[in-house]
């Protein structure tokens, strides 16, 4: 049982995947309105502030120095504070850091509040044109090869829709092993998702994915659908 909720809260805010104009009011005004916002990049996370004339104390939280800053905004939280945590893009805690700190702040007590916003995986899903009412999500597979045709593997006999990320030097191996570990199934990769070069490439099968990517090289973060 966790104990009673203290004073200090932690906001969990969603930031634009791209588009500046991609964020709430609402975000916009928790950010203008607690002690201090704890982010995976500062530089990132200034543009934004920057566009939208807010000045407010950044503390850096990334997957490296997590361990100290988790002590550091829990105590800052104990003393009452309001903290909001953000992401370099998108919604805090889905394939980042920032999953730590909100578990360790829930079970320190301490309330958390989610200011809902962009996540990259809903914005690919829902053009993908592949079912939405049924889906896995399985964020990045592992870097090296044999781990992520294993995790793969586990996905062979799954029915709903599934929603990878991917970064631009992986994107094409990862390609690869799909197609040898899943089959040659259809496929949506979407990139630079509410961007100027924002693309959704629709493929009859991993293949001609494949195909695709030998011939140009991969830019931006990437959304597989199978």
């Amino acid at each position: 049982m966790y104990n009673e909720i203290k004073s200090g809260i932690l906001y969990v805010v969603a930031t634009p995947i791209g588009n500046l104009k991609d964020i709430t009011f609402r975000a916009l005004d928790i950010l203008s309105a607690v002690d201090f916002i704890a982010c995976e990049d500062t530089r990132r996370t200034r543009v934004l502030l920057e566009h939208y004339q807010i000045k407010k104390p950044l503390v850096s939280y990334y997957e490296y120095n997590k361990i100290k800053r988790i002590d550091f905004i829990l105590r800052s939280l104990e003393e009452g504070k309001k903290v909001a945590l953000v992401s370099d893009a998108g919604t805090p805690g889905i394939s980042d850091p920032g999953s730590s700190l909100i578990k360790k702040t829930v079970e320190a007590g301490f309330r958390v509040e989610s200011i809902p916003g962009a996540v990259a995986f809903i914005s690919a899903l829902v053009v993908s044109g592949f079912r939405t009412d049924s889906v896995v999500f399985e964020g990045f597979l592992p870097a090296k090869p044999g781990a992520r045709r294993k995790k793969l593997a586990g996905l062979k006999q799954e029915d709903r829709t599934i929603v990878l990320y991917e970064s631009p030097h992986r994107i094409l191996r990862c390609l690869i092993d799909i197609k040898d570990v899943l089959g040659d199934r259809k496929i949506v990769v979407a990139r630079e998702l509410t961007k100027m070069f924002e693309e959704v490439l629709r493929f009859a099968c991993v293949e001609k994915a494949i195909e695709h990517f030998k011939h140009k090289a991969p830019k931006g973060e990437f959304v597989i659908i199978i």
